[in-house]
């Protein structure tokens, strides 16, 4: 009788354990698969998703294209950025491919993932600012294809999901066909806009329109040669200085803080070099809910919970920050916090000056690749609750 008991006992503690070990790996499974992370799942259902997968054609004959990309990413983040939707949190997630290049590898079909699905503005530009242009073959469903199978796109439709794919060459080339690829984003929910660079009529006759009408997206027209037309205003000089007290606000930490760092300036610089006017553009988007460096800066890192000051090692701070106490070191957070928070204000106030003052001044309405981005993501992002106000 004793020996049943014990077994008994036994038995049920294997089954305990068993079950307790079970449930502890099927949940450490279920954190670890992407998308159905736990913690994401409890997140997302506070925000909506921007997600856009930008598909550049880097052939010879885009450097106007790729230009465009260059001195427009500012103004389209910072009308991305007045996006609302009801009470949820908006987040932009920006992927980046470019095709059609002989310099990539042909075996991959001439196309390369520059960026996958990220939300530093900074890599962004970084990497949209290395881009150069040489000859090649422009396969549309390829890239289109392998965007949908390798990005990160978020499972629940509600959130806004495109592609946008830019090129002059017909869409009808490649291994792949587009009707094909078409349908694969159809499955994800995804909706591809298609920009093309020529004549609108020319775009339509070689299947440009027919690729976004498969997804009901929109297609567009674009003069890729014409040159950003920046509008000077008042007030920039005001915000660039502004840039200056706000970029002294940033904290570094960690083993890459101070190349992260060097990069946030050199995207300064790299705006600068369009206009003065880009830079203020930049400024803007840097002063936005969209522009957070938790990674490396300490004032995004300790906005969230889950982040411990308690861990980050001395040796990982700035020299003028390592012999302070934590005490001081939280102090010295949360001042440097305060001041960004007003200095971002003062941005924002000025900045709605600006955009009046810009669309006063403004002659005409252009057809670059800003306008074709920010009227299809409108245009979409109204079907799925978005709305557009600064």
């Amino acid at each position: 009788m004793k020996t049943i008991f014990i077994c008994s006992v036994l038995s049920l503690f294997i089954h305990i354990s068993c079950t307790a070990k079970h449930k502890q790996n099927t949940n450490l499974a279920f954190q670890n698969d992407g998308v159905h992370e736990i913690y994401t799942a409890k997140t997302d259902s506070n925000t909506k998703n921007i997600q856009v997968a930008l598909l550049l054609d880097t052939s010879n004959s885009m450097d106007g294209l790729i230009d465009q990309a260059k001195a427009q990413l500012w103004e389209i983040v910072n009308e991305l950025s007045y996006a609302k939707c009801g009470h949820h949190k908006i987040k932009l997630q920006i992927a980046l491919y470019e095709y059609g290049n002989d310099g990539l590898p042909s075996q991959e079909g001439f196309i390369r993932q520059v960026l996958p699905f990220s939300e530093d503005l900074d890599e962004i530009s970084k990497q949209l600012f290395a881009l150069t242009t040489n000859g090649g073959n422009e396969y549309c469903g390829k890239v289109i294809n392998t965007s949908i199978n390798q990005l990160d796109w978020k499972k629940n439709n509600d959130h806004l999901k495109l592609i946008f794919i830019a090129g002059n060459e017909p869409f009808t080339q490649g291994p792949v066909n587009y009707k094909d690829a078409a349908i694969d984003a159809m499955e994800k929910g995804v909706t591809i806009n298609t920009i093309f660079c020529g004549n609108y009529r020319q775009g339509i006759d070689t299947k440009w329109k027919h690729g976004a009408d498969i997804t009901y997206g929109e297609y567009s027209a674009i003069d890729h040669n014409v040159a950003t037309v920046h509008i000077a205003t008042p007030y920039d000089d005001i915000i660039l200085e502004l840039n200056n007290q706000l970029n002294d606000t940033y904290i570094y930490y960690g083993n890459r803080g101070a190349q992260k760092r060097m990069v946030q300036q050199e995207q300064d610089k790299n705006a600068a070099s369009y206009s003065a006017a880009n830079a203020v553009s930049r400024t803007v988007s840097k002063s936005s809910g969209f522009y957070k460096n938790k990674s490396w800066d300490l004032i995004d890192a300790a906005e969230d919970e889950s982040f411990e000051l308690e861990e980050v090692a001395k040796d990982d701070l700035p020299k003028e920050l390592k012999e302070k106490s934590k005490a001081e070191l939280k102090q010295h957070i949360a001042e440097k916090s305060k001041k960004r928070k007003e200095i971002q204000q003062k941005i924002q106030e000025l900045n709605k000056k600006r955009v009046t003052y810009i669309k006063n001044n403004r002659k005409t309405e252009e057809s670059n690749l800003e306008q074709a981005l920010l009227n299809a993501i409108k245009k979409q992002g109204e079907k799925k609750s978005f709305s557009w106000e600064q």
